[in-house]
């Protein structure tokens, strides 16, 4: 357990979950199953059971680091890496990762967004710690559940079977396929929902960045000597702006030989969109999910969002999603939240961040 380390990728602006989620306030930040805890904070105290809380880094956009210590107070300020500005998921693995390597070459490393649901932590911690079991110098590993919809919101992972291991040797993936696709992906069997979830060593995710993203395995080698010291964030701010602007997935994932994908039943949800948080969610015996002071009539399988001292009236109403937080109401389709990110682009545009 002393040389396993914990990095949660917390920079997300959350806009699918607008107006709930707000650009000050995103998402994980918020307490979005009503349990007393942020999401955040629930990700945090699962994987305390995992590495010890000196171990635990968390990655974010600068404008969240106060939020940061004020709900997991026990971190240090060396263990809240702020990025200057959003660059993807392959920028933020990487500092972490290059961080953690400075201080102890014989890491072994869980990445986690911080934003997503387990149901199951018992059966979780058991999967990573078998990942964890198994890194060595090369192998790169990731975490897949396996699906019980077509959802297209998802990436997928394809897997070469061998015998009766949850191990698997990768063998394509796919990010977000048409409904069709995801349709036959689900029906072959041959195929995992991408978690997000990453477990490797760090000699294995450095090998791997310096042979696939050779630019950014150099800005990041250069800081060694300003990791754990007062020049850290300036040197940072920096080396991001050289930093190009991709994911893991795409920078490594995809192109590395030895990735392989540990199958998972853990209760899972990534709870990115006001769909997922309906699929999960209680609902009364007419198929509503309601999170707020709201009185419904003669209406179905509709989500309700809202606080506490305003009312929320619903009349005759099927399949809609109405969430009133702050200054903005939102009224919709259910089934069209996967279109957040374009409204959200739009009133940036059109009105003004204060609505953001």
């Amino acid at each position: 357990m002393a040389n396993t380390y914990v990095v949660i990728m917390a920079g997300g602006s959350g806009t699918r979950f607008w107006p709930f989620s707000r650009v000050t306030k995103p998402k994980q930040f918020l307490d979005v199953l009503d349990t007393g805890h942020s999401l955040l904070q629930m990700t945090y105290e699962r994987f305390l059971e995992i590495a010890p809380k000196e171990n635990i880094y968390v990655v974010s956009n600068k404008r969240y680091g106060s939020l940061i210590k004020e709900q997991l107070p026990d971190l240090q300020d060396d263990q809240i890496l702020l990025e200057p500005f959003q660059r993807n998921t392959a920028p933020c693995i990487a500092y972490a990762s290059y961080k953690i390597a400075s201080r102890d070459p014989e890491a072994r490393i869980v990445v986690s967004p911080s934003d997503h649901v387990v149901f199951r932590e018992k059966a979780f911690t058991a999967l990573i710690e078998k990942a964890l079991a198994a890194t060595d110098a090369s192998k790169l590993f990731t975490i897949g559940v396996k699906p019980s919809r077509p959802e297209t919101g998802y990436g997928y992972i394809q897997y070469v079977e061998e015998g009766d291991s949850e191990i698997k040797k990768v063998k394509t993936f796919t990010e977000k396929p048409a409904k069709e696709l995801a349709r036959k992906f689900v029906e072959s069997g041959e195929f995992v929902w991408n978690a997000g979830i990453f477990v490797w060593s760090a000699r294995a995710i450095k090998k791997a960045i310096g042979k696939y993203l050779h630019e950014m395995d150099e800005v990041f080698s250069g800081l060694v000597k300003e990791f754990f010291t007062p020049r850290e964030q300036e040197a940072v701010d920096m080396a991001y702006a050289q930093c190009k602007n991709i994911s893991i997935d795409y920078g490594v994932m995809e192109k590395a030989d030895e990735v392989y994908v540990l199958l998972g039943d853990f209760g899972w949800s990534d709870l990115g969109s006001w769909q997922s948080l309906y699929e999960i969610s209680k609902k009364d015996e007419n198929n509503n999910v309601v999170k707020a002071n709201a009185i419904l009539y003669n209406s179905k399988n509709c989500t309700v969002s809202g606080p506490m001292d305003k009312l929320i009236v619903l009349s005759g109403l099927d399949g809609y999603l109405v969430s009133a937080h702050g200054n903005a109401i939102l009224i919709c389709n259910k089934n069209d939240g996967t279109e957040l990110k374009t409204i959200v682009h739009d009133i940036q545009v059109s009105k003004s961040e204060e609505f953001l």
